[in-house]
């Protein structure tokens, strides 16, 4: 398989303290990769440095055979990449539908077209039943099924999931686990920072380990 995404010597610093060091990995085109580690490890950092938030301090971030470094996010959502965030970010008191039309617009400026991706994004999560409802009244886990969904209306290459299971019980967790099965199957490339670790063993096939910006183990 082709490299999807290579992180190359990596590192960016925040005043006096330095958030991800020197850091390298690579994700194979159509692999799930999980970044663990402890709070402070520099996880959200690196995703936040791989989708163009943060810029670098040096090193390379290349996918799919192209140097994402200096570019803005939408430019490296539009290469492919897309990303759920920690703290769920809906426009609350827009429908789930307008919601995950949003993302369908990257590539689909007829309305009538990102209607009908977005709508397949949120059949394909279970939301179906709840696309006219407000962000705002959905609980955690649709909360988080509206995360990927908008991001799956981007019609990304490689998905990076930033905790998804945060808050979730244990058949929410269940349910996750499923649905990110599900992802894979299709043939999605994702990498996902995750602490629970009985999901990241049912879903991740390799698995990078930092602490305080640095690895410090990999292994699959």
């Amino acid at each position: 398989m082709a490299e999807a995404l290579v992180i190359r010597n990596l590192s960016k610093r925040f005043g006096g303290l330095r958030a991800v060091q020197e850091l390298s990995f690579a994700v194979r085109e159509g692999e799930t990769v999980a970044l663990i580690g402890p709070n402070g490890a520099g996880k959200t950092t690196s995703f936040n440095l791989i989708t163009g938030y943060y810029r670098p301090d040096a090193g390379s971030i290349s996918a799919f055979g192209r140097e994402l470094v200096g570019l803005r996010p939408h430019d490296v959502c539009n290469h492919g990449l897309a990303r759920t965030f920690q703290v769920a970010r809906p426009f609350g008191k827009m429908t789930v539908l307008a919601n995950v039309m949003t993302g369908a617009f990257l590539r689909n400026k007829n309305v009538e077209i990102a209607r009908a991706r977005a709508r397949a994004a949120i059949e394909f999560v279970g939301l179906s039943a709840k696309e006219h409802m407000p962000a705002r009244e959905l609980t955690t886990i649709d909360q988080r099924r509206l995360e990927m969904a908008r991001a799956l209306a981007t019609e990304p290459r490689l998905l990076l999931l930033d905790e998804v299971m945060a808050g979730l019980n244990h058949a929410e967790i269940d349910q996750a686990v499923t649905l990110i099965g599900n992802l894979s199957k299709r043939g999605l490339t994702i990498v996902i920072v995750e602490h629970v670790m009985r999901a990241i063993m049912a879903v991740a096939r390799h698995i990078v380990v930092l602490d305080h910006g640095q690895k410090i183990a990999e292994g699959g």
